[in-house]
């Protein structure tokens, strides 16, 4: 089941309807999980039993570790926990990459290894429910937090079904505080969750699925190499795509949690505005890179084993980022390139003085900005490429070099300035929003042009909905 679709409607009206209903906080919480099961299985019943799986083993993984005697049995559940976790993660989601890396590697020593077929099919959001219950048992295995009290809590902290499939990733500790009390929206905060449900709405289906998709399939699934112009608006079309995909279904599971009376974690803030790739990582997909940064780059040393010690942290998280988005060496390419960004700049930083106030002053940050917007967009070329073939014809001709051959024109003047325009919107409203906050700032607009914005973007949700498709980030 996915946000954009009216079966959704139906399934969230019917949430809203017994979590408002006289019942006790016990049985709405009870209703909540129920319906997220019902919400995971429309895509796949079987695959509820793996996140049953999931959510039973590290329960009892985390109140093992917590009682445990001695450190060799805590290490001992730990271990379990994380090989239980980790195997399941592998099996699903890189058993087929690693069988068809090791024949291409035996291929390039001269051998000859056939891998078998593996029809495995990836269960969905199983990369963010892995990482929900992995960070409960190595808070409680670090001394972070105690074990949770109630079962039917920690189940709700995993299966609720705003963040199941595509995060934001929870922490425990935030999450399970909120289960303790009953939850009812306020009025203020249900009309403020339903309009930030419609605006992501509107991200995703309007101007990722109807505005920039077009483009970036056109020139990625192009069966010749694109020119200039078609590879960096191609490449500048899935900038946008990708933004209003995840950052729209993010928005989504934000606001209808809210109608809930729960609150989530803010996933973006407004990325593309950012002024080096640090602040980038700050801004995009914020609970993914601060999970990395607390369960991989700090337990790894950070920055307390010196300036190699620290970039080869920076380049390992970044790796393994890469990996967590996919099974395929452009996705570790992907990754690679931001970890060499985050040293490079931790260096150039290191061996700046400061001195000069001209990087302080809005032209300057301007300039830095527009810098790393299109160095992350050269880096979303790996990203969407299939193949590296595929992603260094883009990146050579977006270079000026095209390969021999490339094709003369895939996209239309219409399709070009269609992409241009909205995208400038897309940026103007981050450099806007930079030092905002998005919601202060609706509640001091007048009342009528909220709800004359709301209601132009159900429109235009409601027109563009037939183009619609399931996000990005379900794959991952």
């Amino acid at each position: 089941m996915v946000f954009n679709s009216l079966v959704f409607v139906l399934f969230l009206s019917l949430v809203l309807f017994l979590h408002n209903l006289p019942f006790s906080w016990r049985t709405k919480k009870i209703n909540l999980v129920i319906l997220s099961y019902v919400f995971y299985a429309w895509w796949n019943p079987p695959m509820v039993l793996l996140l049953m799986c999931s959510t039973v083993v590290d329960w009892f993984a985390a109140k093992g570790i917590y009682g445990a005697k001695t450190p060799l049995k805590r290490r001992a559940w730990l271990a379990a926990t994380l090989g239980f976790n980790l195997g399941m993660l592998g099996y699903f989601k890189y058993g087929k990459f690693l069988l068809v890396s090791f024949a291409q590697m035996v291929s390039a020593m001269g051998g000859h290894y056939s891998a078998p077929e593996a029809d495995i099919v990836l269960p969905i959001g199983i990369s963010f429910y892995t990482f929900v219950t992995l960070s409960y048992t190595l808070d409680v295995y670090w001394g972070r937090m105690k074990p949770g009290n109630s079962f039917l809590d920690y189940a709700l902290l995993v299966t609720f079904f705003p963040h199941l499939v595509a995060g934001p990733i929870l922490r425990a500790s935030s999450f399970l505080e909120q289960c303790e009390q009953p939850r009812a929206a306020s009025g203020r905060e249900f009309s403020w969750g339903m309009w930030l449900l419609v605006m992501g709405l509107f991200e995703k289906v309007v101007l990722a699925d109807w505005v920039f998709a077009p483009a970036a399939n056109l020139v990625f699934n192009s069966a010749s190499a694109p020119g200039f112009v078609d590879s960096w608006l191609g490449s500048l079309a899935f900038s946008g795509q990708i933004f209003c995909d995840f950052a729209g279904y993010s928005t989504c599971a934000i606001g209808v949690a809210m109608c809930l009376g729960f609150s989530l974690p803010q996933n973006f803030r407004f990325p593309y505005a950012a002024t080096g790739f640090s602040d980038f990582w700050r801004r995009w997909h914020i609970s993914l890179s601060t999970w990395l940064r607390d369960y991989v780059y700090i337990p790894l040393g950070g920055n307390r084993g010196g300036h190699y010690r620290t970039y080869g942290n920076l380049m390992l998280t970044m790796l393994i980022g890469g990996l967590w988005h996919g099974a395929s060496w452009t996705y570790v390419a992907w990754g690679a390139l931001h970890g060499i960004y985050l040293a490079g700049e931790r260096a150039l930083i290191g061996r700046s003085d400061g001195s000069s106030g001209f990087w302080t002053s809005v032209p300057a940050r301007f300039l830095v900005t527009m810098g790393t917007f299109l160095t992350v967009t050269a880096t979303w070329v790996f990203f969407r490429a299939h193949t590296f073939q595929r992603a260094f014809e883009i990146l050579s001709s977006m270079a000026n070099h095209p390969p021999t051959g490339a094709s003369t024109r895939l996209l239309s003047l219409t399709d070009s300035v269609t992409v241009l325009l909205f995208l400038l919107l897309v940026l103007a409203s981050h450099w806007f929003f930079r030092e905002r906050n998005l919601e202060k700032f609706v509640s001091r607009a007048p009342w009528w042009t909220v709800s004359l914005a709301a209601s132009l973007m159900l429109v235009a949700v409601s027109l563009a909905r037939g183009n619609s498709n399931a996000f990005i980030y379900f794959q991952f």
